[in-house]
């Protein structure tokens, strides 16, 4: 396909921040397809969401939020979230007519002609004068890279292809990150593995108690300010602890939860701390990197956007290099509630730029 389409604006990604964006610019009185168009690049409906491993039931699932306009109700807790929130996505989307375009693969964002941005894509280029990319970051897996990685002899798998418990059955599994997704592994692992070793480069902080608007604001915050100085975002979660669960007492309780620090090599067997006999040695079959993601932005890349600090600075959801461009589900607007709003915050802007208009400041 050479031709290259012209709409007012693109969603790139149809995850929470890029079905809120489009929601949004629905309401200001653009129209799917005519005036804004929305790519995905998965093959279905639901964001990341429908890659979350089957053991990841509705009910283990921590400050899902509904979208904008239509709420998520009596959902079966003991479902597989991948399955509850897929259906979700694809009710909402055919109930406001946004007509999602997929499977397909941005691969670049430039400069075009007359101020407008190109977009090459696996369905052709399109043109449009306003961007919101809501890319999210679970392409974006990340590894750590350390001493000794390449002569593991047992198997190295990452959270993003991580399929449940049942596959570590009798196995020793070293599992690598402090986060959500680290204690809901080893929480799940521990009844199936011959053992489990918990590290972590920090130690874990445990959130007791109810999680209050004026924390949630000053997670925010915290997240915010890296993204205003140009540097990469650290997620919302990091800055906020772990919810000390039933399962997480339980846990700690029971030894499952016993942090270590970060091993210093790993060897063809397992990992270690310190040199000489002295060190300590812990033999693995498989270690799981539960190490969290980047955001997915390669794509930008043409545009300049990123500041000697590595991030991109954003003020609200413009990215300062280029105004046209708005960034939801990134930095402080990772959150579910946060992508809802940044996606309002984004097609107000963009629709005072599509009517000239001087925008305020953020």
């Amino acid at each position: 396909m050479n031709e290259t389409r012209e709409v007012e604006a693109v969603v790139i990604g149809a995850g929470q921040a890029g079905l809120a964006g489009a929601y949004h610019l629905r309401r200001t009185g653009l129209v799917p397809e005519r005036d804004f168009v929305v790519l995905d690049h998965s093959p279905g409906p639901g964001g990341a969401w429908q890659f979350r491993w089957p053991a990841l039931t509705y009910g283990k699932v921590h400050g899902m939020h509904a979208l904008p306009g239509m709420e998520l109700t009596g959902a079966d807790p003991d479902r597989p979230s991948a399955e509850v929130i897929r259906e979700y996505f694809d009710r909402y989307e055919k109930a406001f007519g946004l007509r999602v375009r997929r499977p397909v693969r941005v691969r670049a964002v430039r400069e075009g002609d007359g101020g407008r941005l190109l977009v090459d894509t696996s369905d052709g280029m399109w043109s449009a004068r306003a961007l919101v990319n809501a890319t999210g970051t679970w392409d974006r897996p990340f590894w750590p890279r350390y001493p000794g990685q390449e002569s593991f002899r047992g198997r190295q798998l990452h959270t993003a292809q991580y399929a449940g418990p049942e596959e570590f059955a009798g196995l020793r599994v070293v599992v690598v990150g402090g986060g959500a997704s680290g204690t809901q592994h080893l929480l799940e692992i521990a009844p199936y593995a011959a053992s489990t070793t918990w590290v972590t480069r920090r130690p874990p902080v445990f959130r007791e108690g109810p999680f209050d608007q004026e924390a949630g604001r000053a997670a925010v915050a915290l997240v915010e300010d890296r993204v205003r100085r140009g540097l990469p975002p650290r997620s919302v979660v990091s800055v906020t602890g772990l919810p000390l669960t039933d399962a997480v007492r339980q846990g700690l309780a029971d030894g499952v939860l016993d942090r270590q620090p970060m091993f210093e090599r790993i060897t063809p067997d397992g990992v270690e701390w310190g040199d000489g006999p002295d060190g300590r040695r812990v033999a693995a079959d498989v270690i799981l990197w539960a190490t969290g993601f980047r955001p997915a932005l390669g794509h930008l890349a043409p545009l300049g956007l990123r500041e000697p600090g590595g991030g991109i600075r954003v003020e609200g959801t413009r990215a300062v290099r280029d105004p046209r461009v708005h960034l939801v589900g990134y930095g402080p607007s990772a959150s579910t509630v946060g992508a809802n709003r940044a996606g309002r915050a984004a097609a107000r802007d963009i629709r005072k730029l599509l009517a000239a208009e001087p925008l305020a400041a953020a």
